[in-house]
């Protein structure tokens, strides 16, 4: 029984090999002389700014999950649509084209839930944001203070005047 699986063993024995082997003969083949651009990191010619390491904004990987989710759909569907014919002919097309309606139907009320949530806004507001659903702020023009939060000593004196009082 186990020397029926012993080709196996045999090419697993010789890939291991293989790529310890390549690897031994190009540390021995290749020049070790090691320098400060050598092992900078390489941005395609240009000199590398900041940090290799940062964070990309999470709405980054929601557009792309939901567009591999519509991907791996359309791979999905692709054969059964190849097919189609073929089923109508021996009668069970009508129960392909019920399957595929529910399986997009599925992915549909996925789709509407994750656009009620709003995860498909890419400005989203923060939960608990008193300046409302558009939480942005422009840096070419100046925002007005909120409600609850003081007014800058300059601007101060204006709303004074502003409501008829004398400014102090």
């Amino acid at each position: 029984m186990l020397m029926a699986y012993a080709s196996v063993a045999a090419f697993f024995l010789v890939a291991i090999g293989f790529v310890l082997g390549s690897l031994l003969f190009g540390k021995l083949l290749r020049p070790n002389n090691m320098y400060a651009e050598k092992v900078e990191t390489y941005e395609c010619g240009e000199e590398p700014v900041g940090p290799a390491w940062f964070n990309f904004n999470p709405r980054f990987y929601i557009i792309a999950l939901v567009y591999i989710i519509f991907d791996v759909e359309i791979a999905f569907i692709y054969p059964v649509a190849a097919v189609f014919k073929r089923w109508v002919d021996q009668g069970s097309g009508l129960f392909a084209l019920i399957e595929i309606f529910l399986f997009v139907a599925i992915l549909m009320l996925g789709f509407v839930y994750v656009w009620a949530k709003g995860d498909l806004n890419w400005i989203r507001a923060i939960k608990g944001d008193p300046r409302g659903a558009q939480n942005v702020s422009s840096r070419s023009r100046a925002r007005a203070p909120s409600a609850g939060a003081a007014a800058p000593a300059g601007l101060a004196g204006q709303a004074a005047v502003a409501d008829g009082g004398a400014e102090s």
